[in-house]
């Protein structure tokens, strides 16, 4: 058999504890917060679907639901706080988001809320952060951050405005604050100066309206920050009806703990059990109290005003506003048809049970019955209710003066056994009340049983069992044994064994006849809470406070299974059995199958928020009960793989029959002896009655009859003349629909004798248009195709020009890319010598270190020099371009025809200067960060040389030490041996061996020397390592200084490299705008002398010769290279004249001189 499965199918209970517990999913279902789980209820169908919680969550604290009806938010308590989002339009409820925030201290997440589009979250943390978190949910991104508040004064309720998705409302302790998102920012909004109160909740109204209570009962309107109208809140005292002797409490306080708004107005919880409803007044911005809804007293109670004194936490109105639900602090839902309130507002309000009422405090106890589908439960609330499992109803219940701790109910479902604090009772299950017939004098019973076939039960006393007759009463056997409190008893199917455990570390089965113990199973490290034994009474499990499960067989503990850090607190076996299911003090579920497994296997289930207290299968294993410390009840499906329902092979049909007592029974009677003399009285007097109506409807009838005639008559005589006029009408329309087509055929014929002349001669102009187009198109096509073949010539000449520059330019990259794969041989062959030869290598690297330095501020100076030129010829050049600019601007004036011609050209040129340009750039940069590159590599090999010498020197001194001691060593050792060897000669005399090692022992253990050797060698050694530590630590000094400037030096290369290259690039620049300068005049002085030769020049003509000289051109580049060379040749001659002025910079330059290791 595989693990069984569970799905859960009702719970009745609520938390309470959870801040805005109620909500409305649309006009029919709601969502509330019940054990470790959110419960979609239907309202009208009474189905429950569940939403269930995160598996590490430590409890739930607040629910917001989306205004688009589709998304839940959930806050939960945790190692960090978190909101869990869920998308409650699916029937599977699929969890979409967690929020969580890593540097936040707060452990919860005290108040959240969905803005208007449900795109945006707010969440208030709780201690010690109090920060408010800006969600943009769907992406779990932060946009917004802010501090609210302290420890001293708690948040209780953060809102969204309904109109605006950047203005936030807070209400906390002596705080109320108005917030207003913008840039990123949350930004607050001063209110108007008034005494700040305790403001425990609040709601948004039209018109950017805020209604705010305070625990005092006052109620203020505010617009935005001002106020607009107050109201002090009085409590009607109402007389009320109570038994109970007790002196009446003192008068609750009128806080409003809750409010909500509608259509015409708001309503608000203001003190305990009572909701006031407030519609607008006549003069702006005032309300006026118009109704309040009470909750009614509960008639099962023993004080019925208790019911009124609960403190209303929640209100949820319907979107259609026609039903309101309240939650209260003890556990229960309230609901009220408004539409029937407002009918009779006349009579007084009141509340009704939502579905029914649930406990308000921990459940202690839950049993079974065999004959019909009920389970008792018991609850330190006071109260015994009996539910219907199968309809999922609540069929009785009542409270009592006492605290119940166990409940046990009969096989037959009409008899109840209760353990109060006071009494053990023995009761009957009427049909509407629940009554005692037998006490026992049996205090706190905290576990009571029927046995299988009813005829005994089984109570514990403390550390006693004591088994009596259901009939007698009588008291048959009492079962000693136990040194502590009794847990947990159960009885075998046969009722001839009764198990029990406790806190004792105790497991006994008990023989119910003989009252003797069979069988025993103590281990005192282990408190037992609970058992259960299989069908064939062989096998106990038990749970305990070791966190395991046991199963125990003849005595002995056979096997434990651990439950991974979960304390167990009940453990239930099926009727088959074949499963096993455990509860546990997280408030989880877990179910087993039977036998167990080799491995730890089970199937756990989110279900309660506290621990479960007690656990039932009912008869036909179709369900699974469980109660917890929550108040809750719950009840599971037992299902198989595919989710059916498990079938027994034996059905148990359940009993219909109640009890009643006679003095009932006759009143009933009575009562209908009474209604049906009542209900014929009625039927006479309806008879009657309807027989004076059937006399008045007749008449009526006949009155009736003769108005509808004689308008029948006048209006066939009406239909008569109306027929006569429309025939006359008809005639007049055929003759003159006649002459109207005549007139249309006439004027058709007129129309197209036109309209053919009118095509006639636009035919002949389409002719003569076409051969036009067509001599055109011949003109145009035969220039553009000179036109193409003057394009694919100069095209043609500028490609084969820039494939050899590409040639060019490829070669020197493939030339840099062998010289940057030598240079890495290089490095790697440096690398071989210095393992082999680490001085030489150091010298090496210093020399070519040193030259690459000098090389590097030869290069520096020489570009110094270059662009020291550059700017005295670029002036000059300016001057000359300058002058020259005049010229040209008189020639435009003459010439203005050829600057179309120009502009073209220069496009060109400025397209092939950037193409060069960056191609320089690219190599000069890739050069650049090859020999940073080289430098930096170098600079680390040099530290690394210098450490791996030290310690190689290091670890040779202390070899040498380590090879001196072991050769003074062997030498003792070899003169030790062969003085043993003559001593073990004298093996046989005693007097002479003695003397041999005494002379041993002096000759190799001197004790003067020893102490001497020792003080002397720890002497040096101290002395050793303190000068160690104090070259190293100076070593350390020096190779930080050598890395500081080393840096330093590398900066001031790369900033010298670094406005070379800008030197450059000017010059590079100047150079093409020179070259430029050159070609424009150039072509001017030509266009000057064709306009001179020719008095009638083409445009034709000069567009192919420009186009032609526009190859002649390029070879330009030639002519400025060469420039450049003579100009490197004078540059050189330069550094030769400065060289002996840099040999004495160099001298007195800020360089540290070579390190000689």
């Amino acid at each position: 058999m595989t693990t069984p499965l569970v799905q859960a199918h009702h719970i009745f209970g609520l938390r309470s504890s959870v801040v805005n517990n109620v909500l409305y999913f649309d006009d029919q279902s709601i969502i509330y917060p019940a054990g470790s789980n959110c419960v979609r209820y239907n309202v009208d169908q009474k189905w429950q679907k569940f939403i269930p919680g995160s598996e590490k969550s430590q409890g739930m604290l607040v629910l917001a639901f989306s205004p688009n009806h589709r998304y839940l938010a959930v806050s939960e308590k945790g190692e960090k706080a978190t909101v869990t989002i869920y998308d409650v339009q699916h029937d599977q409820s699929r969890k979409k988001k967690s929020l969580s925030v890593n540097d936040l201290h707060a452990q919860e997440f005290i108040s959240i809320a969905f803005s208007p589009d449900s795109k945006y979250l707010i969440a208030q943390s709780g201690t010690p952060d109090w920060t408010l978190i800006y969600w943009l949910w769907k992406k779990q991104k932060i946009i917004g951050v802010m501090k609210t508040t302290t420890n001293t004064n708690p948040i209780y309720q953060i809102s969204f405005n309904p109109q605006d998705n950047t203005q936030i409302c807070l209400v906390g302790d002596g705080i109320l604050k108005l917030l207003r998102y913008s840039d990123g920012n949350l930004k607050q909004t001063n209110f108007q100066k008034f005494e700040l109160q305790n403001f425990l909740a609040h709601s948004w109204m039209p018109e950017d309206h805020i209604i705010v209570g305070t625990d005092t009962g006052k109620l203020y309107l505010f617009e935005l920050a001002e106020l607009r109208w107050e109201y002090t809140m009085v409590l009607d005292v109402r007389k009320s009806a109570s038994i109970s002797h007790m002196p009446p409490p003192p008068l609750p306080e009128a806080k409003v703990s809750a409010i909500t708004t509608y259509s015409k107005g708001f309503m608000c919880s203001a003190g305990p059990g009572v909701v006031y409803m407030f519609e607008r007044g006549e003069e702006k911005d005032t309300f006026k109290k118009t109704r309040a809804i009470r909750i009614p007293q509960d008639p099962y109670s023993t004080d019925p005003t208790h019911a009124e004194q609960q403190e209303i936490s929640t209100l949820a109105l319907s979107p259609s506003e026609e039903a309101l639900i309240a939650s209260t602090n003890k556990n229960q839902l309230y609901s009220i048809t408004l539409s029937s309130a407002e009918i009779n507002k006349s009579e007084l309000a009141h509340f009704e049970f939502l579905c029914q009422s649930f406990h308000s405090n921990v459940i202690t106890g839950l049993d079974i019955c065999i004959r019909k589908p009920l389970v008792a439960t018991s609850s330190v609330d006071r109260s015994i209710r009996l539910w219907n499992y199968e309809t999922n109803v609540l069929e009785l219940y009542k409270e009592f003066q006492e605290e119940a701790y166990s409940v046990a109910i009969h096989p037959s479902g009409l008899y109840i056994l209760v353990g109060f604090s006071d009494k053990l009772r023995l009761m009957n299950l009427l049909i509407d009340d629940i009554r005692t017939f037998k006490e026992f004098t049996i205090r706190s019973c905290r576990e009571c049983a029927f046995s299988n076939g009813g005829h005994v039960f089984a109570v514990v006393n403390g550390n006693v069992i004591h088994i009596h007759s259901t009939t007698t009463f009588e008291n048959l056997v009492n079962l000693k044994g136990h040194n502590g409190k009794i847990r947990a008893i159960v009885w075998n199917s046969d009722d001839s064994k009764l198990i029990s455990c406790g806190m004792d570390g105790a497991v006994y089965e008990w023989n119910t006849l003989t009252g003797k113990r069979e069988l025993e199973c103590v281990l005192k490290s282990c408190s037992y809470t609970d058992l259960c034994i299989t069908p064939d009474s062989k096998t106990i499990f038990a749970v305990g406070s070791d966190r395991t499960l046991k199963e125990i067989t003849d005595s002995q503990i056979i096997r434990e299974v651990p439950s991974n850090d979960v304390a167990y607190t009940c453990v239930v076996m099926s009727h088959s059995g074949r499963m096993l299911f455990l509860g546990a003090a997280n408030g989880t579920v877990r179910s087993m199958k039977i036998p167990l497994p080799v491995k730890s296997e089970w199937n756990e289930y989110q279900a309660h928020s506290g621990p479960i207290t007690k656990m039932v299968v009912t008869f036909d294993d179709l369900y699974l009960l469980t109660v917890s410390e929550d108040a809750c009840f719950m009840i599971w499906k037992i299902i198989d793989k595919e989710g059916r329902v498990l079938k027994r092979d034996k059905e148990v049909g359940h009993a219909e029959e109640i009890l009643i007592t006679k003095s009932d029974l006759q009143e009933k009677n009575q009562l209908t002896l009474e209604l049906k003399t009542r209900v014929e009285e009625l039927k006479m007097e309806n008879e009657y009655q309807l027989r004076l109506k059937d006399m008045n409807y007749s008449d009526k009838i006949k009155e009736l009859t003769e108005k509808f005639i004689q308008e029948m008559e006048s209006l066939k005589t009406k239909n008569q003349v109306l027929k006569t006029d429309k025939d006359k009408i008809e005639l007049k329309h055929k003759e003159d629909t006649v002459l109207i087509l005549d007139r249309h055929a006439k004027d058709i014929e007129d129309l197209e004798s036109v309209n053919n002349q009118k095509l006639m001669l636009e035919y002949e102009k389409y002719q003569e248009l076409q051969l036009k187009s067509q001599r055109m198109q011949e003109d145009y096509e035969r220039q553009l195709n000179e036109m193409d073949e003057s394009k694919i010539q100069a095209l043609e000449e500028l490609t084969e020009y820039y494939e050899t520059k590409l040639q060019e330019k490829g070669k020197l990259i493939e030339q840099l890319q062998e010289e940057s794969r030598q240079q890495i041989k290089e490095s790697d062959e440096t690398k071989k010598q210095i393992e082999e030869d680490a001085d030489r290598e150091i010298q090496d690297i210093k020399i070519k270190y040193e030259r690459n330095l000098r090389d590097e501020k030869e290069a520096n100076l020489r570009l110094k020099g270059e662009t020291g030129i550059m700017r005295k010829k670029f002036t000059s050049l300016q001057k000359e371009i300058e002058d020259k600019q005049g010229e040209i601007e008189k020639l435009k004036s003459e010439h203005q025809k050829l600057h179309g011609v120009i502009r073209s050209l220069e496009k060109d040129i400025q397209g092939l200067k950037k193409e060069i340009l960056e191609r320089d750039e690219t190599i000069q940069d890739k050069m650049e960060t090859e020999l940073e590159l080289f430098h930096k590599h170098n600079a680390q090999l040099e530290l690394n040389i210098g450490e791996l010498k030290q310690k190689l020197k290091a670890t040779e001194a202390e070899m040498r030490k380590e090879m001196e001691k072991v050769r003074n060593v062997e030498s003792v050792v070899k003169r030790f041996k062969t003085d043993l060897y003559n001593c073990v000669a004298f093996i046989q005399d005693p007097k002479k061996l003695k003397d041999s090692v005494w002379q041993l022992y002096e000759k190799y253990v001197p004790q003067s020397e020893v102490f001497e050797i020792a003080a002397v060698d720890s002497d040096i050694q101290k002395e050793f390592g303190r000068q160690r530590n104090h070259l190293e630590k100076s070593i350390a000094t020096l190779q930080k200084k050598l890395l500081k400037d080393t840096e330093i030096h590398r900066a001031d290369n790369v900033h010298i490299m670094q406005e070379n290259v800008a030197l450059i690039k000017e010059i590079n620049d100047l150079r093409h705008e020179l070259k430029v300068a050159r070609i424009k005049v150039h072509d001017l002085e030509v266009a000057l002398g064709t306009l001179k030769k020719n008095k009638k020049p083409c445009a034709v003509d000069f567009k192919d010769n420009c186009s032609r000289n526009a190859v002649t051109r390029l070879n330009f580049d030639h002519e400025s290279e060469r420039i450049i060379e003579l100009q490197r040749l004078e540059i050189k001659q330069l550094q030769e004249q400065n060289q002996p002025k840099e040999d004495v910079q160099h001298q007195s330059s800020g360089i540290l001189p070579a390190i000689t290791i």
